[in-house]
């Protein structure tokens, strides 16, 4: 993957990590997620109509209820009341 960042007046090309196909996996799921179970599924009147529903989606319930294979096939919310309950090591 190739990105360009601005230094004073130029543009440098520089390359993400090689090799991490983890990198862009997570938002490709999200964005494929939300396009099937909320935007492919209803006409919004406005972009604010759009804003308040893709909100009220990922607050609603993809963090709290939707279970993520990446942590274990739980809710965000449950996989961080876990961690809250494990005692840390020092």
């Amino acid at each position: 993957m190739i990105g360009f960042v601005t230094r004073g007046e130029r543009q440098i090309a520089e390359e993400g990590s090689v090799g991490d196909a983890y990198d862009n996996a997570m938002c490709e799921s999200f964005f494929a997620t939300l396009e099937c179970e909320l935007l492919e599924r209803r006409r919004f009147a406005s972009q604010a109509e759009a804003k308040i529903a893709c909100f009220s989606f990922i607050e609603g319930w993809y963090n709290p209820a939707r279970l993520h294979s990446a942590l274990g096939y739980r809710s965000p919310m449950a996989y961080e009341q876990a961690m809250e309950v494990q005692p840390t090591e020092a």
